[in-house]
């Protein structure tokens, strides 16, 4: 343990996930934004759909644990959309299972405490001609289309609306972009630096309309360590100090 306690903010979903600390990628945005204000913990599983996921639900997070997150930040379904292969085998998972394994995921996510919040992310969409060219001699053909990507996020939009669990649908918010398809993805799929910044703005966006208490919003939040300290840099008066706790001027984005 490392103290002071900080709320906990959970990354839990597939590959989407588990890569949002590499090529400048939205969980390590989250980490600047809310620094010296919550720990953002990383469970990305890469190649994971909803059914592995209710698999570990019960050790990702055990009910019984005396510190419980703030707030868990959820995607599947990029995999769970995939065309199904002929052998049964891959990570391919029907519509309607999805949908029951998410709406297991959310009631398991809201039953750990009273204050966790969650926040599940729908499928953003494919760049489908460049998925279809990598092919790779190690993979069967994988099946991934717009198409599908669009089915799997309105069903996760649906349920999040039957739930109260609030929803950010990328597929939409990526496609308000310019240029989509060449600027958000590394490969077709995973998430480039200018993806995984819209990524930040809807989730920015998303905690700053919430009406939680407390208000998990960067800028509701107390700043660890923030008083004014005769240690900090001296002002140009020569006669104070300048309290740099909350500076964001490094910052290439300066987030809402």
């Amino acid at each position: 343990m490392v103290g002071p306690l900080r709320p906990q903010f959970v990354l839990f979903g597939s590959s989407i996930v588990q890569l949002s600390f590499s090529n400048g990628g939205w969980g390590a945005i989250l980490a600047d934004v809310y620094a010296r204000k919550a720990d953002i913990l990383l469970r990305g599983y890469y190649g994971w759909n909803s059914r592995r996921a209710v698999e570990v639900l019960d050790r990702v997070f055990p009910k019984d644990d005396t510190i419980q997150p703030s707030l868990i930040i959820t995607y599947f379904g990029g995999n769970d959309s995939m065309g199904p292969h002929p052998s049964g085998l891959g990570p391919h998972v029907p519509l309607a299972e999805y949908i029951d394994n998410m709406r297991k995921i959310a009631i398991h996510l809201k039953s750990l405490s009273d204050s966790t919040r969650v926040i599940f992310l729908t499928c953003p969409p494919v760049d489908e001609e460049r998925v279809n060219k990598n092919t790779s001699q190690f993979f069967s053909h994988l099946v991934r289309t717009n198409g599908l990507c669009q089915t799997y996020s309105e069903a996760c939009v649906k349920l999040c609306q039957e739930l109260d669990v609030k929803v950010v649908d990328l597929f939409t918010a990526f496609q308000k972009r310019d240029n989509w398809t060449t600027d958000c993805f590394t490969d077709g799929v995973h998430l480039s630096a200018e993806g995984s910044k819209i990524v930040v703005a809807e989730i920015i966006k998303g905690l700053k309309e919430a009406e939680w208490k407390p208000s998990l919003y960067w800028k509701s939040m107390p700043t660890e360590f923030s008083e004014d300290s005769p240690y900090d840099l001296v002002a140009a008066d020569g006669k104070t100090t300048l309290n740099p706790s909350d500076w964001t001027f490094h910052r290439a984005i300066q987030w809402d």
